[in-house]
């Protein structure tokens, strides 16, 4: 992800560790922050909730009760309000500086767009939208990426409406956020028996029975919905339409299968429950860029097996 030319103008160099430049709007503030030299235990903390996202380089992130985890480009990090950080810079120099993009919401704009979700997408069970309380590592869908491309856009630009397109973006963020930790949170919980939230019991069920035929008609019957109301409620809580999650399980499945390189390509994609070798070619395209024989052969020319 690629600053514009508008930061490198404005922007002042006063330090080689965690150089800020800021922008500040009415609910938001953007800061990017820039290292030119290895550095190790530099603490940083926001008295509003942040996202995170890496730009360039890595650090090694400490936070409270976690172990020590990288922190590299296209991932993105949601923290509470006055979560201290404490950050390593392996790698940074002058040459090659960490470049790290730290974004404030205010807690009202949160409280705002958590009420427009539970009046117009509530979730299946009795529980209310609300931003994260907890830490939230994850890698930035394709969505998410390009928001966050057009909010460093934004909070650069010197436009007249600025505020309003601002307030769209983080809109959509925020509501794509959630509705990505709602898909990991269920996805966990799946692995875990004797779950009574009719969500988590069906992406279980997807899960364990991928090789077979699965449709909207019998996945809503299992968890007693009509077909237009699961899938509703299943696109508003995940983010994503119930045949797009089986199809996204189905790959991830077959990634995996690929790895081996004995395996015929037919044997695969019976396996994780396509219908057809073309459906099968065109889907891992879509998700992957490459063909799956391309996947496969990737492997073999390294010597994996």
């Amino acid at each position: 992800m690629n600053l514009s030319k508008a930061f490198f103008e404005g922007r002042r160099l006063e330090t080689l560790v965690e150089n800020k430049t800021s922008y500040t709007l009415q609910h938001a503030e953007m800061h990017v922050f820039e290292t030119h030299q290895q550095a190790e235990r530099v603490l940083l903390q926001f008295d509003q909730p942040v996202l995170a996202t890496m730009l360039v380089g890595k650090k090694v992130m400490h936070l409270n009760e976690h172990k020590p985890f990288e922190f590299l480009p296209g991932e993105s990090l949601i923290l509470p309000a006055d979560e201290i950080m404490c950050i390593d810079f392996p790698e940074a120099d002058l040459q090659n500086p960490t470049r790290c993009l730290a974004m404030t919401i205010s807690e009202e704009k949160i409280r705002e767009i958590a009420m427009l979700m539970n009046e117009n997408m509530p979730k299946t069970e009795d529980e209310e939208w609300q931003f994260l309380t907890h830490n939230f590592h994850f890698t930035n869908d394709i969505a998410i990426h390009q928001i966050i491309h057009r909010l460093l856009f934004l909070f650069t630009e010197n436009h007249p409406s600025k505020e309003v397109f601002l307030d769209l973006s983080l809109r959509e963020l925020v509501i794509r956020i959630l509705q990505t930790e709602r898909r990991e949170y269920h996805t966990a919980q799946s692995f875990i028996s004797d779950q009574d939230n009719r969500l988590t019991y069906i992406i279980k069920y997807i899960r364990e029975n991928l090789d077979k035929s699965l449709t909207v008609e019998e996945l809503s019957r299992k968890a007693y919905m009509s077909e237009s109301h699961f899938h509703r409620v299943f696109k508003n809580e995940l983010g994503i339409s119930p045949i797009d999650y089986i199809n996204e399980e189905r790959i991830n499945l077959a990634t995996k299968l690929l790895k081996d390189t004995r395996k015929k390509i037919k044997e695969i994609y019976m396996e994780c429950g396509f219908n057809s070798m073309s459906y099968f070619n065109r889907v891992f395209k879509h998700k992957k860029k490459v063909s799956p024989k391309e996947y496969q052969m990737k492997y073999k020319s390294v010597g994996l097996e």
